[in-house]
């Protein structure tokens, strides 16, 4: 990543939303019931955006995580202002440029990875090699050549990689991907799925060259990958459409709506879709011999809501049973990394599973003659 790169991802940067104060003292055990670790895993979120700081007060709210580290373009604003929320030591907020450095700092045992997508690669190449462990934001990457450079790097600098895929991680998709492989629905047959919604002008998730691409590699990628998850298959045809029906310069780089369908070897079908330019729904409905499950909302923070309708395995009909979660995922993705950061076991979406969405991508616009990156 070039320095005229960070420029633009700096100025393209909005301001978070103010946070809100901490608690003084760190919960006695995490808001997920998960197992309270002998010591919680020092985290420096890198870049400061909207996402890092909802990772930052996932992190408060468990005694498995801890912030001990910053990374930002903006040392003289954010680094203070976060600093002083987290009680991070100024000796530990570190620039773009100073990012190696991070590897003098014991307190900083992992990072969280909340850049722009064309700086994934660079940034956890980086934090390999200064020996700590990569939590990245999904897409993994802009390429699979680019995920296949960060899992080689992490593997071979003996650090953990997850991808914060965080449905993976939520108790209502688990439950729902339990009911699947225990029949309980019947056998597959299909998905729909799709996430939808609105992009301005100036944001960098139009910009070519800091997004890799359009609203698929946003918003289309949690369909894509919460039914590979589910169905237990990869995809093997694809067919798929873009299109840009507004002129003008909010979609002079980026496509405004992908719509894809992908066939398994199974047979089961996947139709699907996401878009930069219009206000929808996130769901997914998957479609089974002996009912449907319908999830709406699906794919935002910790809202998920479904429905079954038809009959169980035992017979009995079940028709429009709402299951609410509201649940922390984030928290819960915090929590999962740091267990596996003490305990030395491996992440259940490691860097294979965004090497398997950005396979599954590239299949997508090169079904739709689109460029990618």
């Amino acid at each position: 990543m070039s320095p005229m790169d960070r420029r633009a991802f700096t100025k393209l940067s909005a301001l978070t939303l103010a946070a809100t104060k901490l608690p003084a003292q760190k919960p006695a055990t995490s808001v997920t019931g998960a197992p309270t670790l002998s010591k919680p895993v020092g985290f420096a979120p890198v870049g400061l955006g909207a996402i890092s700081e909802i990772f930052m007060k996932a992190c408060a709210r468990t005694p498995s995580a801890t912030i001990t580290g910053l990374v930002t373009g903006h040392p003289a604003e954010k680094g203070p202002k976060y600093a002083s929320q987290y009680n991070v030591p100024q000796n530990s907020i570190y620039t773009y440029e100073t990012y190696d450095k991070i590897r003098d700092n014991p307190a900083i045992e992992a990072v969280y990875i909340g850049l722009p997508n064309s700086m994934h690669c660079e940034y956890t190449i980086r934090a390999a090699e200064a020996g700590k462990h990569v939590l990245c934001e999904k897409p993994m990457a802009i390429s699979s050549a680019e995920c296949r450079k960060m899992i080689d790097a992490c593997r071979s600098h003996n650090v953990k990689l997850m991808i914060a895929y965080r449905v993976h991680y939520d108790p209502t998709f688990t439950q729902i991907r339990k009911m699947i492989h225990n029949g309980d629905i019947g056998d597959l047959v299909g998905f729909q799925g799709g996430f939808y919604g609105q992009k301005q002008a100036g944001e960098w998730r139009l910009n070519r060259a800091l997004a890799g691409g359009g609203s698929l590699l946003d918003l289309g990628i949690y369909p894509l990958n919460a039914i590979r998850w589910l169905c237990g298959e990869e995809p093997s045809e694809f067919r798929a459409l873009v299109s840009t029906m507004e002129k003008g310069p909010r979609f002079a780089q980026v496509e405004q709506t992908v719509e894809w369908v992908m066939k398994f070897p199974s047979g089961i079908l996947a139709n699907c879709g996401s878009s930069y330019g219009t206000e929808g729904p996130a769901f997914l409905q998957i479609d089974a011999t002996k009912g449907q499950i319908h999830i709406e909302p699906a794919f935002y923070y910790g809202d998920v809501k479904y429905t079954f309708t038809g009959r169980t395995r035992n017979g009995n009909v079940a028709g429009g049973f709402p299951v609410t979660g509201q649940y922390d995922q984030f928290t819960a993705e915090a929590d999962h990394f740091a267990a596996c950061i003490r305990n030395n076991t491996a992440p259940l979406t490691a860097g294979e599973e965004g090497l398997a969405d950005m396979l599954a991508i590239e299949s997508i616009y090169k079904a739709a003659g689109a460029p990618i990156g």
